[in-house]
């Protein structure tokens, strides 16, 4: 039982916890608030209601929203929060992976004869990030990482989405192909020479071609296509299990 555990907004809403002025309308966390050339690093839900996109530039930004709000990061207090969330997702498991800043797996397969099944452990999860510090995490509940990971990017902000060995086919396989981890854009490129557009069309390749057409990583990408992700948690804080 594999949890994937996503903060959402992450340096947007570390900053609103920060400032509580900041909830109130779009706003974004970008390198350089006086330049024009600076890049957006985050933004709040509001913001993406207007198209914001990370990684624009701050002219691109405003031209799409002209109230936009900008802050500089706080990259110290970004730190202290993830330190802050880990050792809550901690409290259930000692199974815990980070994976960048704001997002990590957790295996909470023994731990539900404490604390019940993936996806009530997610909720209890859910609310005390939100209530110790103010900020949401969505949480995807499944049976192994990349679908976990799926289903924490499948509904946003603060909600909880179980991909489990029941629905996972319906669930999953109408998704794009660059909603699987590891798809990137030159993959997607590729695929979509193909005909692969969503992530059923690509678990229906057969494998031997696609491991002509990409290599190794073609092989891996079939197989998460179909549910066959065997890596496990690499806690930082136990031994794996």
């Amino acid at each position: 039982m594999i949890l994937h555990c996503d903060c959402n907004s992450f340096y947007a809403s570390v900053e609103t916890v920060l400032d509580p002025s900041l909830s109130s309308g779009p706003m974004a966390v970008c390198g350089d608030p006086k330049s024009r050339h600076g890049i957006i690093l985050a933004k709040n839900e509001a913001a993406k209601k207007y198209g914001v996109q990370t990684a624009e530039t701050i002219w691109q930004a405003r031209r799409k929203c002209p109230g936009l709000k900008l802050v500089a990061p706080h990259r110290d207090a970004y730190a202290e929060y993830s330190r802050r969330v880990n050792a809550i997702y901690q409290r259930c498991t000692d199974q815990v992976e980070p994976f960048g800043i704001d997002e990590s797996w957790l295996d909470v397969t023994g731990s539900q004869q404490l604390f019940g099944t993936g996806k009530e452990i997610a909720d209890r999860l859910r609310e005390e990030v939100r209530r110790e510090t103010g900020l949401t995490i969505s949480v995807g509940v499944s049976f192994n990482k990349v679908f976990a990971k799926l289903g924490s990017d499948y509904r946003k902000p603060d909600a909880t989405t179980v991909v489990s060995r029941e629905n996972w086919q319906r669930l999953v396989w109408p998704l794009p192909v660059g909603a699987l981890l590891y798809v990137g854009g030159a993959a997607r490129k590729i695929l979509a020479q193909f005909g692969v557009k969503t992530i059923g069309e690509l678990a229906a390749c057969k494998r031997d071609a696609l491991e002509t057409l990409m290599g190794k990583m073609g092989v891996q990408l079939h197989d998460y296509a179909n549910g066959l992700d065997t890596d496990p948690v690499r806690s930082r804080y136990g031994p794996e299990m």
